[in-house]
């Protein structure tokens, strides 16, 4: 082979490698931008970060008030109710029970007063008839009485056996008026104890007829406050077959029939894991988020905490959990009592946190990593974390508005 020719041929070789190692070097870095460009990322971002134990639970109201049928009327039958879960003002009426039975019985108990009270004006004018007799008669005595004592004073001038009959006369006149004292006393007596059993008959009827009118009154429940209706099941014909009372339902006497709950007094009523109860305390802020209002964040502050754990053993494997309630500071009048929601207590508020989403904290060499991004790729960082939620976590060792990737470098790049 002569010299040109191999000349040309290790050319030609020189510029294969040449092409070749181009080529490597553009298919390395453009993998190298796709992997940084392709990963998940996040900016970290500073602001206050709240501290937070979550937990679900559902709306109740601190305050409710049942409505029930009068306790001295039996056997009722309901002919009118409110809607269900309709809003109710205080002094509306809620429940209608039929009131033919104590109409009849009003109307009878007013026959009765009417009797009793012609009874008492009989016997009080009867009383005024007799009074008035026995004065009339006691007053004819006491003349007979002064007529006889007269004629006995003119025993010196007439004859002995006149005298004598004159005073016996006097005698007989006199005791005529204690007779008639006596008649008439014993006539007030009598008069006025026909007049105290009449008005004691009358004043029976009187309360007779009042006991009607209240009862009356009682068959149209009102209701006490306001607040949204609700009818309490009807077991009468047993717990299998029991459902919300109904127009028509026969109700016994004092049976709760409806419930008021005051919207003004509802609260969240969450469960606390056990090995949450010593990272909250009461007077801590909640913020309440209603499943079925996503958009709406509630503010509360924690009121109470059951001393004691409860069980529920309709979850398994049961489970053990602190009841923590938190009073809602301005409570939607869209809410009611059963909504079920999520409830975050604020444990701690650390102002001019460095935060960044918990996917992106990793561990590097035991130590707890984010990768950041830095001219087009991602490198370690090792950060030191101040706080942690479920969701995102507090961390020092980078600047804000950096990116941070949502997962490692080498498992995308493999």
């Amino acid at each position: 082979m002569s010299a040109a020719k191999r000349t040309r041929t290790w050319s030609r070789l020189a510029v294969l490698l040449l092409l070749a190692a181009g080529s490597a070097f553009a298919v390395w870095h453009i993998r190298r931008a796709h992997g940084a460009t392709d990963l998940p990322a996040s900016q970290a971002h500073r602001g206050e970060f709240l501290v937070r134990v979550p937990c679900r639970g559902q709306l109740i109201a601190a305050r409710s008030v049942q409505l029930s049928a009068p306790l001295d009327v039996a056997d009722l039958q309901i002919i009118w109710l409110a809607p269900s879960g309709s809003d109710v003002k205080e002094g509306m009426t809620v429940i209608r029970f039929d009131p033919s039975r104590v109409r009849q019985d009003r109307k009878e108990k007013k026959a009765a007063l009417e009797q009793a009270q012609a009874t008492l004006d009989q016997a009080v004018a009867q009383a005024r008839i007799t009074a008035d007799q026995d004065k009339l008669d006691l007053a004819k005595t006491r003349y007979d009485a002064e007529k006889a004592r007269l004629e006995a004073s003119k025993a010196a001038i007439i004859s002995a056996m006149d005298g004598e009959k004159s005073k016996i006369d006097l005698g007989l006149a006199e005791e005529k008026v204690k007779v008639q004292q006596a008649t008439a006393e014993l006539h007030k007596k009598s008069n006025e104890a026909k007049i105290a059993s009449s008005k004691r008959l009358r004043d029976e009827a009187q309360a007779d007829v009042a006991r009607a009118e209240r009862r009356l009154a009682q068959l149209d429940v009102k209701s006490p406050l306001n607040g949204v209706v609700t009818y309490l099941a009807n077991r009468t014909q047993g717990w299998m077959n029991s459902q919300p009372f109904k127009v028509g339902d026969h109700v016994s006497a004092g049976l709760a029939v409806a419930e008021i709950p005051d919207l003004s007094t509802l609260q969240m009523e969450s469960k606390v894991d056990e090995v949450d109860r010593g990272r909250i305390a009461l007077g801590d802020t909640v913020l309440v988020h209603v499943d079925a209002f996503p958009e709406k964040v509630l503010n509360a502050k924690l009121v109470s905490i059951s001393p004691l754990t409860e069980q529920a053993f309709t979850e398994w494997p049961p489970t053990r959990s602190f009841k923590a309630y938190a009073r809602l500071s301005a409570p939607d009048k869209r809410l009611r009592p059963g909504m079920n929601a999520g409830a975050d207590i604020i444990q701690e508020r650390i102002p001019d946190a460095l935060s960044i989403p918990a996917k992106a904290l990793f561990t590097f060499h035991g130590k707890p990593t984010v990768y950041v991004k830095t001219n087009g790729r991602y490198l370690p960082v090792q950060v030191s974390v101040r706080a942690r939620n479920t969701d995102e976590i507090a961390v020092e060792g980078i600047k804000a508005d950096q990116f941070v990737a949502l997962a490692e470098p080498e498992q995308v790049n493999r």
